[in-house]
């Protein structure tokens, strides 16, 4: 694995995908107590096919974190954050400098099933005191939306980022 070399241009790349995160997912998503969609998901994937697994994670990280602090929506949980920093490494395992087919399914299968469904849903669970089956129940439906429509869209992403990313990152 390269070792990731923090510069001037990426540490404002990356702060834009904070930034853009923030919006997305505070201001411009389908927000309740279980379930959350939206498209807070693209600057986290961004952040792992332009920069790799590690910066990916802090991107996601500190978007949680900060979204929190700024626009809180409930209690501060780190149970959430830890999810959201698996799920940059998630984005950038799979997606950094390999964007294929069975690669964007992998990674969206990960981040919908294993970090967003089974994980949060956990981490939810011990939060609101809900029993973790009842959650499932109720969460799946957003699994089922977001499943879809996240491969599209990170397909869409990694083809206009390969594309115009040299150009972009030169």
């Amino acid at each position: 694995m390269q070792k990731f070399k923090f510069n001037t241009r990426t540490i404002v790349y990356m702060a834009v995908l904070v930034a853009l995160e923030i919006v997305l997912n505070r201001f411009l998503s389908i927000n309740t107590p279980v379930v959350k969609i939206g498209f807070a998901f693209v600057p986290i994937a961004m952040a792992g096919i332009m920069f790799g697994p590690i910066p990916a994670a802090v991107v996601a990280a500190l978007a949680d974190l900060l979204g929190a602090f700024l626009f809180p929506t409930g209690t501060i949980f780190l149970g959430i954050t830890l999810t959201a920093f698996l799920k940059g490494i998630c984005w950038g395992l799979f997606l950094h400098k390999k964007q294929s087919v069975p690669n964007i399914i992998m990674a969206v299968v990960v981040d919908q099933l294993v970090l967003s469904y089974l994980l949060n849903s956990f981490w939810l669970s011990i939060l609101m005191g809900t029993p973790y089956t009842t959650l499932l129940a109720t969460r799946i439906v957003q699994t089922a939306i977001l499943v879809p429509v996240e491969f599209v869209v990170v397909f869409a992403i990694s083809g206009a980022l390969g594309k115009f990313g040299k150009k972009l990152f030169a």
